[in-house]
């Protein structure tokens, strides 16, 4: 599914970033650009739009007011330098909030919130999506790079305190995220939390014996607050 998106800013170095960000993303196409809100209208009124990036403090009218007037709205996810609009945005229903300046990995974040939201919607029309309209790996950043993790790689997540440790196939990446955020992240038909400081690819498991998993030749613990809905996953997929 390709998601159409307008960007409203009346800063052309944030409009840059937007795009070069959404050619990073096959399914992602940034339609047009505005310098403001009445520019937004008119492409509103000729294109069809699922997304709009929208900036906040604009000139001639904010993008707040621009939304508070817009009949059936896209989806939307304000973007500005300003936290103190932030609650307001969110009562308007805005996907997400992105603080300027924000980097790839944060604004990845925000577009599969919306991602998600669309393809609900199309479910909705009785217009389901294939699995290949989904993507199937995530940016994560660690160390002052960003890798481009595939979710078929990941074997197991293991939780650090305030880092997580991702282990693939070929490697381990340690990350400043925390366990409930990495979640958020992850496509739920393919990853399971099994105890506080693990999340496993289902894929991967090689077998299951007590209270315990085996993946990628590595036993996890199933942790005892976990055990009954795990196993009730498991059984109900046998």
């Amino acid at each position: 599914m390709e998601i159409k998106a307008l960007v409203v800013d009346d800063e052309p170095l944030a409009q840059n970033v937007i795009e070069q960000y959404a050619k990073k993303l096959p399914n992602l196409q940034v339609e047009a650009k505005c310098n403001d809100a009445i520019c937004a209208h008119q492409v509103l009124q000729n294109q069809q739009i699922d997304l709009i990036f929208l900036d906040i403090n604009m000139p001639k009218l904010s993008g707040i007011s621009f939304l508070k007037n817009l009949k059936n709205a896209p989806l939307v996810i304000f973007t500005t330098a300003y936290s103190e609009y932030a609650l307001e945005g969110f009562e308007l229903d805005a996907v997400d909030y992105l603080k300027k300046p924000f980097g790839f990995e944060r604004f990845c974040k925000a577009f599969y919130k919306a991602e998600e939201l669309l393809r609900l919607k199309n479910l909705e029309k009785g217009t389901a999506l294939t699995k290949a309209d989904s993507p199937d790996f995530i940016f994560i950043k660690s160390n002052k790079k960003t890798y481009k993790v595939n979710f078929a790689e990941i074997c197991f997540i293991e939780g650090l305190g305030d880092y997580i440790q991702i282990h693939l196939t070929s490697q381990k990446i340690v990350a400043n995220l925390s366990m409930k955020k990495i979640v958020e992240m992850l496509p739920a038909d393919k990853f399971y939390r099994i105890h506080k400081s693990f999340i496993i690819s289902l894929d991967n498991i090689e077998l299951i014996e007590g209270n315990s998993v085996v993946v990628n030749k590595k036993r996890l613990p199933i942790g005892s607050s976990y055990r009954q809905e795990f196993m009730e996953f498991i059984s109900e997929n046998m």
